[in-house]
């Protein structure tokens, strides 16, 4: 066969392709000559057109937005899907087929319109409430590495501040709208209906919604417990008519990104150098093992030519010198696991909810840990159609953590570096002579391995709700909370250089806490015309039981956990335990009232009767009423289009407090006798005391510890609330702004002794008043863009002021409660201190003598302010320097989504609050420190000296002449910070690939916690939120996966 040529070859082959590409043009030409233009008019219920409703192409990204009459265009092809959607009404999704024009009517969302808020013993609308609540759904708090579900609210809620710690299993610290007592700040938490004070227990997974209470209408139901606020919180439910199966898990990894950087050996050697000839002592005389090559250099100025050390410290030559990281020692990246299974099921009888939870957290130091395994079964039945109905909240849990020994941060940051974790025989490394005697901080968190406690809880209700006729119901629920934990804490030998202890023991505790509630309450419907109302009666019974007990016992045979119970000891034994409890009861009732949907009225009465005051102030009563003004709803405001809703209210109230001790209005007799094996403790010689306490009389050998006042009673809070809700723009602009006054009177305060009462004669009494006022605002906006993205923008602002009022003038002037011990707190807030003003340095001998008389004065030495211009440093020269009162707090919230993609955001500030850092005095001075010779902070590198004469920080020097570690404006800083609290990015599987698989839903997610830390520039530790010795507030990055079936 004859070859073609091979440029033939070539040419067909391009007029090939070029065929091809021709046909692909014609084909997509066709298809866009497919496309059609499709208009219409977007209105609402009433006809009026909708402004900026998104009109979407459904599974692309073409999309426009309606102009200023509701009109839009759009290009599709036939076989296209339009999807219809505004804020606040219910998406629409209309086929083109082979219409050109399509006109919609859009309705509002009946069921935002109707969303209810959980309240004090019931639910209400949320647009009908006249008091100022904050909802948290439970889709906020989940999916974030935390224990209690409070640390999860961070920021987010305008008046409400939660200080989170980064210790594993720690619980946060809450407060609502400031602080109102010196007695307690902490919220009551009710759960399903059951009160309590820590929900530590709760896995985070299972919980519905939350309310946070702080208006006085919204807490006077509360009574004696709601003056701190209260946050209700509601468990989930099956759904009706739906068996759903949900999956959750995700792993973190916990690390501390901020840490106070310390020295190392060759600068602590560098730093101590300078401390000893600044005050024209020889280094070399150190004990520490450090050798100093050093002379006077021609400017008459000490100057250091070498350091080194001894090969070995000790005489035994086994412990040889070291460079020790001791916080790398200690720590590592640790580990938080979480998994959450739940199955939930409804039908027109009733519903079901099981879940069970499972959380690990590896703590960032070694050798500790914490895992809670949690399970709940909410159920409710309808017995006889809707008369009856039965049902049950129920969780138990089971907590277990080993914590690490008490300050063992501040052990690890002061261990001195040139010690060695281990000698040359293997064996944990101690100090030797010269050195501190401290605990090897890696030896301190082996020893502590073995102290794990265990903690079970049962928490639930069972309740019966009777409807016998149209809009009347009755219900009763008793609820019990039973908890307790277990721990035996070791006593191990110690020998590690000069720390030595032979002693070995073991301490095995108990503690139990039993709580029950019961109440009844009935409530009545009515709905006439444009009246509508209800009214709520009702009492309830509450008992709480403490008991602890524990046994300790030495001299072990075989020291390991097996073997190490008391009965297994030899020596001394010791025995201890006590109880304690009270009981509440409470009646109240309630009535709401609104008038044709635009005037709102709420009354509200409780009255507590408590077992912790005398039965003369055993009951109070606490009144509250509230009223709301629909302002959208009148005639002379129809004609605003823009404003959906404008609500006005003004609420005014009381609340108590009874946070003292349970035997608190009681005179108290405590045995004197010297320690015996069975316990006790020697408080001096026995003497014959005449007691009577219960009708008997005191045999010899007992003492007056505290004296009875049977005149006690409840501390009260009142509070006075104005504000008002809007939404404008169809509900895409909304918001809300409050502004409250609260005054505590009557404030419990134990009176220390006087003399001329005698012994043991502290005592309880009401002296104290504090107020707080402040405002809080919340900011949002929500829409969607013309190509599908839905975006939703959030903010919260708010301020308070705190004041102490009255106090007894020696509690006011002993500095309990700030000023301390200097001035009075009166006027003041509480916490506030007094101190003298640190004036910059002395940097010449022409300022020292031009100042006033300062003892301690002398070059780079800290120079005091004369105040009261006497010539004299003294006591008065000193003034108010620290408020903690922040000037406000904010939060910034952003979320958005696209197609199958969504991202979360959150920053969360504080401005202009006070600090006082007792870090400094390790970071900054050499002799901060009671005692000698631990590290200090990297700062001391940059203390005065003659040779870096422009610096700020004091000269290191060995003895603390001129008194630089009193309380002074020096310690006292700017604590501002800006933190990005949260970023996660979430993705939805696409249904039609999760149903392939059974799946409903599927979604993968990756956040991370306290990413970023904007701070003052005038801050000088490491995170103003974690000022001293806390735990750092780590940084968490987690992954995660929801599944739904």
């Amino acid at each position: 066969m004859k070859k073609k040529p091979k440029h033939s070859m070539e040419k067909a082959f391009w007029l090939k392709n070029l065929f091809l590409i021709a046909c692909l043009l014609f084909t997509a030409t066709s298809g866009f000559s497919q496309n059609k233009t499709v208009t219409g008019t977007v209105t609402d219920a009433t006809g009026e057109p909708l402004i900026g409703a998104s009109v979407l192409q459904q599974g692309t990204s073409n999309g426009v937005i309606t102009d200023i009459d509701g009109k839009y265009s759009i290009q599709v092809p036939p076989e296209a899907t339009l999807e219809f959607s505004y804020v606040g009404m219910v998406k629409q999704a209309v086929k083109v087929g082979n219409r050109s024009v399509i006109d919609v009517q859009m309705n509002d969302d009946s069921q935002m319109l109707a969303e209810t808020v959980v309240i004090g013993y019931g639910s209400a609308k949320k647009r009908d409430l006249t008091g100022s609540i904050t909802n948290i759904k439970g889709d906020e708090i989940a999916n974030k590495p935390v224990v209690n579900p409070v640390a999860a609210l961070q920021g987010k809620i305008a008046g409400v501040q939660v200080i989170n710690s980064g210790k594993a299993g720690a619980d946060p610290e809450i407060r609502v709208r400031g602080t109102n007592s010196i007695n307690g700040y902490k919220p009551l938490y009710v759960v399903d209906g059951l009160f309590n004070d820590n929900i530590n227990f709760l896995n985070p997974q299972d919980i519905e919604s939350m309310e946070i209470l702080k208006d006085p209408s919204s807490l006077a139901i509360f009574g004696v417990r709601g003056a701190n606020g209260v946050i209700i919180i509601t468990t989930k439910k099956g759904k009706e008519g739906q068996l759903k199966i949900n999956f959750d898990a995700s792993v973190s990894a916990s690390m501390y990104t901020n840490k106070l950087e310390v020295l190392n050996t060759e600068e602590y050697g560098r730093a101590m150098w300078q401390a000893y000839v600044n005050e024209g002592q020889d280094p070399n005389t150190n004990n520490l093992g450090y050798l100093y090559d050093w002379n006077y250099g021609v400017n008459g100025y000490p100057q250091l030519n070498g350091i080194s050390m001894r090969k070995y410290l000790d005489a035994a030559n086994t412990v040889p010198a070291a460079d020790t990281d001791w916080f790398d020692q200690t720590t590592r990246t640790g580990i938080i696991q979480q998994y959450n299974v739940s199955v939930s099921n409804g039908s027109e009888k009733g519903s079901s909810f099981f879940s069970l939870g499972y959380y690990k957290n590896l703590g960032i130091i070694k050798d500790t840990d914490f895992d809670r395994i949690s399970a709940r079964m909410n159920a409710d039945y309808k017995l006889i159609d809707n008369l009856l109905t039965v049902g049950e909240h129920f969780t138990v849990n089971r907590t277990s953590e080993v914590q690490a020994p008490g300050g063992f941060l501040q052990n690890v940051l002061q261990a001195n570096p040139s010690l060695p974790v281990y000698t040359t025989e293997g064996k944990f490394a101690g100090p030797v002579s010269g050195y501190p005697d401290r605990e090897n901080p890696v030896a301190r968190l082996q020893r502590n391995a073995d102290n794990r406690y265990t903690y079970w809880r049962m928490f639930g209700d069972a309740y019966v709700n009777l409807n016998p006729f149209k809009n009347f119901n009755l219900r009763s629920t008793f609820g019990i909370d039973y908890s307790q934990k277990q721990q035996r804490i070791f006593t191990y030998p110690i020998t590690e250089g000069n720390v030595a202890n032979d002693k070995n023991a073991i301490e095995a505790k108990q503690e139990h806490w039993t709580k029950w509630m019961w109440n009844a309450i009935a409530t009545y419907n009515m709905e006439v015309g444009k009246h509508r109302g209800d009214v709520m009666l009702g009492m309830e019974l509450n008992r709480e039981d403490d008991i602890h007990f524990s046994g300790y016992k030495e001299n072990f045979s075989i020291l390991t956990p097996d073997y190490m119970w008391p009965d297994a000891g030899v020596g001394t034994a010791q025995s201890y335990g006590a109880g304690e409890g009270y009981s509440l009861v409470s009646f109240f009732g309630k009535l709401n009232y609104t008038y044709n949907d635009k005037y709102l009225l709420s009354l509200t009465v409780r009255r507590d009767g408590s077992s912790r005051f005398g039965k003369d102030n055993r009951y109070a009563t606490f009144p509250s009423v509230s009223a709301g003004w629909r302002l959208s709803q009148e005639e002379f405001m129809k004609d605003i289009k823009w404003l959906d809703d404008l609500k006005i209210r003004a609420s005014w109230g009381q609340t108590g407090n009874q946070e003292i001790s349970n035997n608190a209005r009681y005179t108290i007799y405590v045995p004197n006798y010297a320690g015996t094996e069975s316990g006790g403790g020697s408080y001096g010689t026995s003497y014959d005391i005449t007691g009577s306490n219960g009708g008997s009389i005191l045999q010899s050998g007992f003492k007056r510890d505290q004296l009875g006042n049977n005149g006690i009673k409840w501390e009260t809070t009142t509070q006075t609330d104005l504000g008002f809700d809007f939404s404008l723009f169809a509900q895409t602009l909304y918001g809300s702004f409050d502004w409250y006054y609260k005054k505590t009177t009557d404030i419990l305060v134990q009176m220390a002794g006087i003399a001329t009462m005698g012994e043991g004669s502290k005592q309880w009494i009401n002296a104290g008043e504090m107020e707080n006022k402040g405002f809080e605002l919340n900011l949002g906006y929500r829409n969607s863009t013309k190509f599908g993205l839905k975006y939703d923008i959030n903010a919260n602002l708010s301020s308070y002021r705190n004041k102490i009022t009255a106090l007894p003038a020696t509690v006011a002037a002993n500095g309990t409660f700030g000023g301390n011990g200097v001035e009075s707190v009166i006027g003041h807030p509480n916490g506030a201190q007094v101190g003298y003003v640190a004036d910059g340095l002395f940097k010449s001998q022409e300022e020292i003598d031009n100042h006033a008389t300062q003892e301690g004065a002398g070059l780079g030495r800290i120079r005091w302010r004369d105040l009261d211009s006497n010539g004299i440093i003294n006591e008065k020269d000193q003034q108010w320097i620290f408020d903690p009162t922040p000037a406000f707090s904010y939060g910034i919230n952003i979320y958005l989504e696209y197609k199958n993609f969504d991202l979360t955001m959150f920053w969360q500030g504080v401005q202009g609050v006070d600090i006082i850092s007792d870090l400094k005095k390790e970071t900054d001075l050499w002799s901060g420190l009671n005692i000698g010779f631990l590290n200090k902070g990297k700062r001391v590198l940059d203390a005065w000296s003659p040779a870096n004469p422009g610096s700020d920080i004091p000269a290191l020097a060995r003895n603390d002449s001129n008194n630089e570690k009193r309380v002074s404006t020096y310690y006292v800083e700017n604590g501002s910070f800006l933190k990005l609290r949260n970023l996660q990015v979430g993705y939805n599987v696409p249904k039609a690939w999760t149903e392939k698989i059974s799946m409903e839903r599927l979604r993968f997610y990756l956040s991370a916690q306290n990413l970023l830390t904007i701070k003052s520039k005038d801050f000088t530790g490491v995170d103003p939120e974690n000022v001293n010795y806390g735990y750092p507030i780590p940084l968490n990055i987690t992954f995660g996966v929801n599944v739904s079936f």
